[in-house]
């Protein structure tokens, strides 16, 4: 019986942010205290995405200029987001992370992954760097699906506190990737309204899930259950990804949410079971945000202890 697979990978680390910044290494430490003593999961290795591959939805130029940070020690790509010697590969191996994962769960050796790369991916755009995401990891997976796997529909969903952007303008205008948020709104960075639904073949193929801050358990219920169940319902996603954040989470400093270990739960139970229904359980979660450990470990239980179980 096919188990539950992870990508955790050391590497990962060496994508240095500075001293004080939140999206830091000692993020998939505390990750770690939780994947590593659970022998049921199915360790994964990384593997290096080529530039053909992140070109799939990435500008040449922007693929350089994350190259060409590989000959610096430290910089900024904007104000929230730096790179170190070490950023370049760490980006690469997410991005390949991502396809491996999907790789893992199309050829049946798992049912399905959670990955933990860094750096993270939603905010990043066709052509530049933003809100601390270098390479968008879930879009490039979205595309790997359709256009090296064959598949004709991909659901994305993103419950992370913040909007992810650069998933949805690379699939605004689309049919085959259904792009799903749930997210505090407004707040950063400043997209994400009930209004944007799409544009062109892809109109109604967006659907945002705004809340006001404070929001809790008790309102993703209802947007989960209701709203984001019938949209995949109607969808009947081939394979579903999920940029899985956690700063909606109580304890979170940067979210201003009142999510609990209880509704992450819950919406991965959503997803979970729209993935059994329409996709053979195909579905791989990958790591966003989140900047409080012990919430951060509370969401990845949560998450595991519904995909695992």
């Amino acid at each position: 019986m096919p188990k539950t697979g992870v990508i955790w990978d050391e590497r990962y680390l060496k994508h240095e942010t500075g001293r004080g910044h939140p999206e830091s290494p000692a993020r998939l430490l505390a990750i770690r205290e939780i994947v590593e003593p659970d022998l049921t999961l199915v360790r994964i290795e990384p593997r290096l995405a080529t530039r053909e591959e992140v070109g799939l939805v990435h500008t040449v130029d922007h693929i350089n200029l994350v190259e060409k940070t590989r000959a610096k020690k430290t910089g900024f790509f904007d104000l929230d987001t730096p790179f170190s010697a070490g950023s370049a590969s760490a980006a690469f191996l997410a991005a390949g992370g991502m396809l491996e994962a999907i790789d893992q769960v199309e050829s049946g050796r798992v049912a399905n992954v959670f990955h933990f790369p860094r750096p993270p991916g939603h905010h990043a755009e066709v052509n530049r760097a933003m809100g601390f995401c270098l390479f968008n990891n879930v879009a490039i997976g979205a595309e790997y699906l359709i256009r090296k796997k064959g598949k004709k529909r991909v659901a994305v969903v993103d419950i992370d506190v913040h909007h992810g952007n650069g998933t949805q303008h690379f699939f605004y205008d689309r049919s085959d990737v259904f792009y799903i948020s749930s997210h505090r709104y407004p707040f950063y960075p400043g997209t994400g309204a009930r209004e944007e639904r799409g544009e062109g073949r892809g109109i109604g193929y967006t659907l945002n899930l705004p809340y006001d801050a404070l929001a809790d358990d008790d309102d993703y219920k209802k947007g989960y259950r209701e709203e984001v169940a019938r949209a995949l319902s109607d969808f009947k996603p081939e394979f579903i990804l999920v940029s899985a954040g956690f700063d909606a989470h109580i304890r979170d400093p940067l979210g201003g949410m009142r999510i609990t270990k209880k509704g992450f739960s819950m919406m991965a139970e959503t997803l979970f079971e729209a993935a059994r229904k329409f996709s053979g359980g195909k579905i791989v979660f990958v790591l966003e945000g989140g900047y409080d450990f012990k919430g951060l470990q509370e969401g990845v239980e949560a998450v595991l202890e519904v995909i695992g179980g």
